[in-house]
């Protein structure tokens, strides 16, 4: 009996996996692809990004004024020094102090003037003594005169006489003689009371000069205002040399006196207005340009600008002040600042029409804390980004945004 053969089962157990697999796949092939499809959809889906929102401006008429801000310090319009006019006096009082108002001609000190009116009681006696010795003198001419008189009577005698021969040419002579002498005291007479007349006018004088220096014992305002400052101390001796005894603000007019750079300074003339804020007063004061200096300080490259100020106690010498000087004003086409860019080619802006973005060089003029004028390149109405930047660039689509309240020169609000 023949052994029994062995059948192989592993081939078609694996063709049996095979076709199990085939059907698997099969049956699975359209989920799988229903899934991938699904995944696909959303990727084929989605839109091109929206551009991005811009605030805008736009480019509207309206008045722009342009200002230079200074700074500085209130001073004295016109400070007077008020010093005492004689040498060598002691000081006996003063009568006002620093703050106080004076009138032109009030007493503000006075001086020691007891030996000033000794010396006026000597030349009271002097005078007195020429007015005398004036006397003697005319009393003098007089006789004199009368001597002339006589000596001249005479000698027409002894002339007449002298024709008929009844008188001597010695006795003739004589009277001539006479004559001469009585000519001469009267000349002399004369003389002598001009010395006299010269001695009383010399001892007028003195006197005018003692009371000049009287007068001047009382140190006076020679203008109204204000005491700013008083060294004057009582038993002093003051000198014409020495410092003042004080000093007035004239009429209590003070000024700012401020400085600009020197690339505005040309712009700056007297009679312009200026809003000036005070340090330590709530509200600003009106005020308008009195001086504009000639030079500009070599190290600072400043100049000085003075401008006059309504008259007002509060107001002191030494105050720091701030303020602005309105230089120019019209009507012109404005757009924001923050819609100019400044670079090598110039100043531009960046207009937007129909949501595309265009770069305009532009030339620009008035320029105040609001907007820049703008003198060709832009239209009226047109849309500018409110704040232009490299970010952008010609040809870009933007969504302009408009701010309800928006005008031109006013603030606006930053691109979002």
């Amino acid at each position: 009996m023949s052994a029994p053969v062995r059948t192989r089962r592993w081939p078609w157990l694996l063709a049996l996996a095979v076709a199990c697999g085939g059907v698997a796949a099969y049956a699975y092939r359209e989920p799988i692809a229903g899934l991938l499809r699904r995944d696909q959809a959303p990727a084929q889906a989605v839109a091109m990004p929206a551009p991005p929102s811009i605030t805008v401006a736009k480019a509207t008429l309206r008045e722009i004024a342009q200002s230079v801000v200074v700074t500085g310090t209130l001073v004295a319009r016109d400070e007077i020094m008020v010093g005492a006019q004689i040498d060598g006096l002691r000081l006996v009082s003063y009568l006002v102090d620093v703050g106080d108002h004076v009138e032109q001609g009030q007493v503000l000190a006075r001086l020691d003037r007891d030996m000033l009116e000794t010396q006026l009681a000597q030349n009271a006696s002097q005078l007195a003594r020429a007015e005398a010795a004036i006397a003697q003198v005319r009393a003098a001419i007089a006789e004199a005169e009368a001597s002339r008189v006589d000596a001249e009577a005479a000698l027409k005698r002894a002339e007449t006489l002298k024709l008929s021969g009844n008188v001597t040419e010695e006795l003739l002579q004589t009277r001539r003689t006479a004559m001469r002498v009585a000519e001469a005291r009267l000349r002399a007479q004369n003389e002598n009371l001009r010395v006299a007349e010269s001695e009383k006018a010399l001892a007028e004088a003195q006197g005018r000069e003692i009371e000049i220096r009287l007068a001047r014992t009382e140190v006076r305002a020679p203008a109204s205002g204000v005491v700013s400052d008083r060294t004057a101390r009582v038993g002093q001796t003051v000198g014409l040399a020495g410092e003042p005894l004080f000093r007035l603000v004239r009429d209590g007019e003070v000024e700012l006196e401020a400085e600009v750079t020197e690339t505005r300074l040309h712009s700056v003339e007297p009679g312009q207005p200026a809003r000036i804020e005070v340090a330590g007063f709530a509200e600003p004061i009106e005020g308008k340009v009195r001086l504009v200096a000639p030079t500009v300080d070599a190290a600072t490259r400043l100049g000085r600008v003075k401008i006059a100020l309504p008259a007002d106690r509060n107001l002191r010498p030494g105050l720091f002040a701030r303020g602005a000087i309105e230089v120019a004003r019209r009507e012109g086409l404005v757009v924001p600042q923050s819609a100019v860019l400044f670079g090598a080619t110039g100043p531009r802006v960046q207009v937007v029409s129909d949501g595309v973005v265009a770069e305009r060089s532009v030339a620009i003029g008035l320029q105040d804390a609001d907007g820049v004028e703008i003198l060709r390149g832009v239209s009226d109405g047109e849309l500018v980004v409110a704040r232009a930047g490299g970010f952008l660039r010609d040809g870009d689509r933007i969504t302009a945004v408009t701010p309800p309240d928006a005008r031109a020169g006013a603030d606006v609000i930053s691109e979002r």
